[in-house]
């Protein structure tokens, strides 16, 4: 039996069902929520190590859901959605979701990105035995190990997609990328979205770390090419 719980929240219960099941013959524990409330209570009690979450749903939708676990976990979120404008509104709100999928939808892609983010989050959140388990620059810090962001000392909350992001960049200092080889890095070839969810997400990093977000110290802007960290780490 796999280890790793999968919470599925969605309302239609035949494609909670049909994803439950696809997942269950891949070894995976999964438990169903058919509503908004209903997920977030699973969230807390289950503590699941992955989140499928549709944005449509009764009594709270996805969004808000996604919003209210951000405040307490980066574990992968997983959004399913109904039409582009929701796809849109994912990417555009920066509201933390790691990759999403619109309906319909084949139930082995969506087994295949469930694998993918999962081996992205236990890689980033595992350092390798010789790799210090926390990054220092100046009043910021990267948890490896706890998959944390304190900014002097006083924790952040970041997504899993925010975590990867900052991590890469701040273990290649100096070092430019484009927005494509982040979004191949971080995403992956298999993901949906554009390079523009490279710029969101840069923003929201920005928001959460810079003391001026508009005149960063540690994510630099290299115009017409892509970005960069500065800072010496400790």
């Amino acid at each position: 039996m796999n280890e790793d719980t999968i919470l599925v929240v969605e309302d239609e219960k035949e494609i909670g069902e049909l994803v439950k099941d696809y997942l269950e013959k891949e070894g995976f524990q999964v438990v169903l929520a058919l509503d908004g409330k209903e997920g977030l209570h699973l969230f807390h009690e289950k503590k699941p190590t992955l989140i499928v979450l549709d944005i449509m749903l009764p009594e709270m939708d996805g969004i808000e859901v996604c919003r209210m676990i951000r405040t307490e976990s980066n574990i992968p979120v997983i959004m399913m959605t109904a039409k582009k404008s929701e796809t849109d509104k994912i990417i555009g709100l920066g509201i933390g979701a790691d990759d999403y999928v619109t309906k319909p939808f084949s139930p082995g892609e969506l087994v295949a990105r469930i694998k993918a983010q999962l081996r992205r989050y236990k890689h980033f959140s595992n350092p390798a035995e010789n790799q210090s388990h926390s990054l220092k620059v100046d009043q910021l810090e990267i948890d490896l190990k706890g998959y944390n962001v304190y900014v002097a000392g006083k924790k952040v909350n970041v997504s899993a997609k925010e975590f990867q992001l900052l991590h890469f960049l701040a273990t290649h200092p100096g070092q430019v990328f484009s927005r494509e080889q982040l979004f191949n890095q971080i995403w992956g070839f298999e993901s949906y979205g554009d390079l523009n969810t490279v710029t969101v997400y840069i923003r929201k990093i920005r928001e959460k770390i810079e003391p001026d977000p508009s005149n960063p110290t540690f994510i630099k802007t290299v115009w017409g090419i892509g970005y960069k960290f500065e800072g010496s780490l400790s």
